[in-house]
């Protein structure tokens, strides 16, 4: 388990979008609302869900162990489903909070806290691609932070798929001057080696 410090002042606590949990009914959702203060949204065709909010990642708590096992060589398992979030009430320790923080934000801090050499994420496809669905996609093998930042603005890269991997990966790269690559498992090799995956660059 990683517990993850956040900001209980993130704007993010008052626009609650990420969903959770089982559909309802809209007589069920209104319920739910009523009666626990439950955010809820509509998703078409399946029913409505609880949304909670997604804050930034601010500290990870057992970053010195997650660092002491990296560096005895271990492979370490960390960060799962984003971390719990959870707040730094001070003296008074610290308190669950009610969100679900993106695993992609959450990885990129770890990745910066550790000083990797290279930030890679795993996920579905072997890269990033541009005009993604359409007869024009092609390939992305490298970007600048800029010009990743760029098309995130633009929406090329939208919340629901390809947008936190890369904005996790701008961030790390900024706050590292090193860089990220996205790729998955079956072509990780090549993509270490430059021949295939996406890279973020300074």
């Amino acid at each position: 388990m990683t517990q993850v410090v956040v900001d209980p002042d993130d704007p993010a606590f008052e626009r609650p979008e990420k969903p959770i949990g089982p559909h309802y009914s809209e007589e069920r959702a209104r319920q739910l609302h009523r009666e626990r203060g439950w955010y809820m949204v509509l998703e078409a065709g399946r029913g409505w869900r609880r949304a909670v909010p997604s804050p930034r990642p601010l500290r990870v708590v057992e970053m010195s162990s997650i660092a002491a096992a990296a560096r005895a060589g271990r492979v370490v398992i960390a960060g799962g489903g984003g971390g719990v979030p959870v707040r730094d009430d001070g003296a008074a320790g610290l308190s669950g909070v009610e969100a679900v923080i993106d695993k992609d934000r959450t990885a990129a801090l770890i990745a910066t806290s550790l000083a990797a050499g290279t930030f890679c994420m795993l996920t579905g496809v072997p890269h990033v691609l541009s005009d993604f669905g359409s007869p024009d996609e092609q390939r992305i093998p490298r970007m600048t932070v800029d010009e990743a930042r760029g098309r995130l603005k633009a929406g090329e890269f939208p919340p629901g798929s390809m947008g936190p991997k890369i904005e996790a990966a701008a961030d790390y790269v900024e706050r590292t001057r090193r860089e990220a690559l996205i790729t998955d498992a079956a072509h990780l090799a090549p993509a270490l080696e430059g021949d295939e995956g996406t890279r973020i660059v300074p």
